[in-house]
């Protein structure tokens, strides 16, 4: 295993692989890895002659008084982690090298991105977009693999490939959980004990909802919702920030019925962590 951390390396060697007919699987990350990102590795190697990660923690998608100093870090361990997993290259870039100093050039997605975490956090998916953009032209994967928990960055980031014409496919990975369902996260770390079973509560209203659907064939929006409320609300740490069911390719906001392509999407938060998750609602 190797790794790059200077962009031109990254960007002459993957040109290379490019012209020699090579296929590169690439898994961005921000580092701290868990069993989430190594299954996507693992996704990705079975399509690829070579595979790229990247540990990144990406200022631009993190608004003033969220977390970006405190993001855990620990690229000793994320290192080893790649190794054993056999990773070929993991890029490391620096900071001040992606951004420059004088830079002013964003990439900004105007639909999928616009609502749910959007809304929460103006900022975050301008800045999603655009250091993938700038990955995918060091890294000029043949394959990006993205993880289902992020459901609405998946969709702005499939938008962006097409909409600016990156020979890119994506593969998107299962939701990878803890043992008591908790879909995880790198910020899963910050969690104590009491708020750890609050946030339990989060795959077990999603479960409520999904059995609703399957075994009792509940189908309108409103009484979906109203049920992972009931749930949720036990919790006396959280506060919910959005529950809603939406397309899954679009992310528009579902009302009346469910489809064949409902997503029912939650971000909650257990006293000052924010989590996501959501789960399929279609009956297969």
């Amino acid at each position: 295993m190797e790794v790059i951390s200077c962009l031109s390396e990254m960007q002459k060697s993957s040109l290379q692989w490019e012209r020699e007919g090579k296929k590169i699987g690439f898994v961005p990350t921000m580092g701290s890895l868990h069993l989430g990102h190594l299954s996507l590795v693992d996704l990705v190697r079975d399509q690829s002659d070579l595979v790229i990660v990247s540990i990144f923690v990406n200022p631009t998608q993190f608004a003033e008084g969220e977390d970006l100093e405190k993001y855990p870090r620990d690229l000793e361990r994320d290192l080893l982690l790649c190794k054993e997993q056999k990773v070929d290259y993991v890029f490391t870039p620096r900071t001040e090298d992606i951004y420059k100093v004088n830079a002013s050039t964003y990439i900004a997605e105007k639909s999928v991105s616009e609502k749910l975490c959007g809304q929460s956090r103006p900022l975050h998916f301008k800045g999603v977009t655009t250091i993938c953009a700038k990955l995918f032209n060091l890294c000029r994967p043949t394959f990006v693999a993205l993880g289902q928990k992020d459901a609405q960055q998946v969709s702005v980031l499939k938008r962006m490939i097409e909409d600016l014409h990156f020979p890119i496919e994506v593969i998107v990975g299962r939701i990878v959980r803890e043992t008591d369902g908790l879909a995880m996260s790198s910020r899963n770390v910050y969690l104590n004990d009491t708020q750890r079973e609050d946030a339990r509560l989060i795959f077990q209203a999603l479960i409520k909802v999904k059995k609703l659907v399957v075994e009792e064939k509940t189908i309108n929006v409103d009484r979906l919702k109203e049920e992972l409320m009931k749930v949720l609300q036990q919790g006396n740490s959280v506060r919910v920030d959005y529950a809603e069911v939406v397309n899954r390719n679009t992310m528009r906001i579902e009302e009346g019925n469910i489809s064949k392509e409902s997503l029912l999407v939650v971000a909650v938060w257990v006293d000052s962590v924010r989590l996501i998750d959501n789960m399929d609602l279609s009956n297969e």
